[in-house]
């Protein structure tokens, strides 16, 4: 143990140390380890019968996984005093698995290291917080918060502030720059927004920020839900992911001023646009991972008037109907929700947009046009095709796309669709209110 980690633990008066890693769901999975034994856990790692968590490709029979700490990583806990969480990679065989999330990662962000290349990414978490009540079923916490257009509202975020509060303040002490909260346009939604910073720190980071809102809500009596679409006629909650490539020079690859179009885009900035653009079915695979998340990613609007969601592929300048916004200079990716694995997701956006820059794939034309109201028939004209509407269809559209594939991992790819796979058939055999209400005397 070096002599900054034992300062670490006296300081913070540390008893406990969570070795914290995810599942393929990008759900925290943890150890509780005495303090004097996490050196064991940085060297060795803290173990796991890895046929017990989702995705991790492992039989009853197999070895254990081995979670390995990452000393850079390791914060307090603040809603849990006494507490440490260290963020880990899992090994097999003493091997990084190709079947852990940040391993898969890392894999990705290897070629880039190798240039002195840096990934940065911000995101934009939104969330939900409820209550529940007697029958068991859930509210919103606020029941004044019922505006039909609820953005921005004062009297919503003023209401929810117990909560924002120590929330945002949590965040704050393990380094987070939380510098924007704000009420989004659902009731009983909100969005934070903290300094962005390299992918495999922004993923760890976001881990941390679904850990923080779920036990501090609980603490409360309170719900707090990143479930990608929680009322069908409300919009849904996204994590928006701000990208740009930085050289060892700090200078930004994406950025250019010259750029004709007026988005400050440099040629490779349009390459890694166009790998988005030509993997984006199956990019919706793991940046939509759920059966619930196409419910935000519909053809239409929601009670306020927009869903503030993609449906359409393509990209633009200020535009939020489209996939890819473009905040000058840098790409906006506003296809994920709150419930992605965050580590998947920034490996198959380096996967994609890699090859794009490698093969120096087009693009296309920007649009900057209300997407939501524009005719079928000219998005068809101009070449702007409809993203996937279920599950079922981005998993085909993964299973196809032999170049994610081989890029990302075929460990990682396979398992993925075998998880999901079972996910989409017990969805399709459940029979839901809906139905027993529309055809129990319908006939």
């Amino acid at each position: 143990m070096t002599v900054n980690t034992e300062a670490f633990i006296k300081e913070n008066n540390i008893k406990y140390v969570l070795a914290q890693f995810v599942d393929i769901h990008g759900v925290a999975k943890t150890k509780s380890v005495p303090a004097h034994c996490l050196q064991d856990v940085v060297d060795t790692g803290a173990g796991f019968a890895g046929f017990a968590v989702w995705g991790l490709g492992m039989e009853p029979h197999g070895p254990d996984f081995m979670a390995r700490g990452d000393l850079k990583s390791m914060t307090v806990v603040p809603w849990q005093p006494g507490y440490a969480r260290i963020v880990c990679d899992g090994y097999v065989n003493n091997e990084p698995y190709p079947y852990d999330s940040r391993v898969v990662l890392k894999n990705q962000l290897k070629a880039f290291d190798e240039k002195g290349w840096t990934l940065n990414t911000g995101l934009e978490p939104e969330f939900s917080l409820f209550q529940r009540r007697e029958d068991g079923l859930v509210e919103t916490v606020d029941n004044s918060d019922v505006l039909d257009k609820p953005c921005y509202d004062y009297k919503g975020l003023s209401r929810s502030r117990q909560f924002l509060e120590t929330f945002v303040e949590s965040l704050q002490q393990v380094g987070l720059d939380v510098y924007q909260i704000d009420h989004e346009d659902a009731n009983g939604q909100f969005e934070i927004n903290y300094t962005y910073s390299d992918a495999l720190d922004s993923c760890d980071s976001y881990t941390f920020v679904r850990m923080a809102g779920g036990e501090i809500a609980n603490d409360l009596g309170m719900v707090c839900s990143f479930m990608p679409k929680p009322a069908s006629d409300k919009t849904g909650n996204g994590m928006h992911i701000h990208l740009s490539l930085s050289d060892k020079d700090g200078k930004n690859l994406f950025g250019d001023d010259s750029d004709e179009n007026g988005l400050g885009l440099s040629e490779m900035a349009y390459h890694f646009i166009g790998g988005l653009m030509h993997h984006a079915e199956a990019l919706c695979a793991f940046a939509a991972p759920s059966v619930n998340s196409y419910k935000r990613l519909v053809v239409g609007g929601a009670a306020s008037g927009a869903t503030w969601a993609p449906a359409y592929k393509c990209y633009g300048d200020n535009n939020r109907s489209a996939m890819v916004r473009i905040p000058y200079g840098r790409l906006e990716f506003r296809l994920p929700d709150s419930g992605c694995n965050p580590y998947l997701v920034h490996a198959a956006l380096i996967a994609a947009g890699m090859d794009g820059v490698e093969r120096k794939l087009d693009p296309g034309a920007p649009c900057n046009e209300n997407l939501y109201t524009m005719s079928a028939a000219e998005r068809e004209q101009r070449g702007i095709g409809v993203l996937p509407q279920n599950l079922n269809e981005a998993l085909d559209a993964l299973e196809a796309d032999t170049i994610l594939r081989d890029r990302m991992g075929a460990e990682i790819v396979d398992e993925f669709l075998k998880v999901k796979r079972n996910e989409w058939i017990e969805y399709m055999r459940h029979v839901s209110d809906w139905e027993v209400k529309r055809y129990l005397e319908f006939f």
